[in-house]
């Protein structure tokens, strides 16, 4: 038996929007300074986004580092669960409320992480479809993103898991 490959999510007008808002310059901040101040203060960025993929960047600067010379593991994890958690919040647009969780994390760290890292989350059809399976039979539904993290060589510096749950609201 061979599993189908998971069909690329449709675009909706709503998800349009969400995107063109979240690419506003100063939107972004806007949202990010209300609802994520700590994303904001480390000088998260969104690179960019589609309804497949979303990359993310931070940077290596005073407030994001540590002691020994690179960006701490909280400010690259925050920018790996950003890069999913933007994926999810769009493709919560795409139809009835469903609410989203974080329900579990895995991190690896492979190398120093200095400079700008882009944390890319390609899971926007597995996401797509939890909330939908979420929506028709008003169970919940997880996914495990991979959010992986690149420096400006090409090189990873770190792979994310971010396990979120999604369950459509009654």
């Amino acid at each position: 038996m061979t599993s189908q490959p998971t069909p690329a999510p449709a675009d909706t007008p709503r998800m349009e929007q969400f995107r063109r808002i979240i690419q506003n310059p100063l939107k972004l901040r806007l949202f990010m300074l209300r609802s994520l101040p700590m994303a904001y203060l480390a000088g998260l960025r969104i690179r960019s986004i589609t309804v497949q993929e979303a990359t993310v960047t931070v940077p290596f600067k005073y407030l994001t580092k540590n002691p020994f010379g690179s960006i701490y593991f909280a400010c690259l994890s925050m920018a790996a669960e950003m890069a999913s958690g933007l994926l999810a919040m769009m493709h919560v647009q795409s139809g009835s409320p469903t609410s989203m969780l974080v329900v579990g994390l895995e991190a690896e760290f492979t190398k120093k992480a200095v400079g700008l890292i882009a944390f890319t989350s390609t899971d926007g059809a597995a996401i797509a479809q939890a909330m939908a399976e979420s929506r028709a039979t008003g169970e919940g539904r997880t996914v495990v993103c991979t959010s992986t993290g690149l420096d400006q060589a090409g090189d990873v510096v770190a792979v994310f898991r971010i396990t979120w749950s999604f369950r459509a609201k009654k």
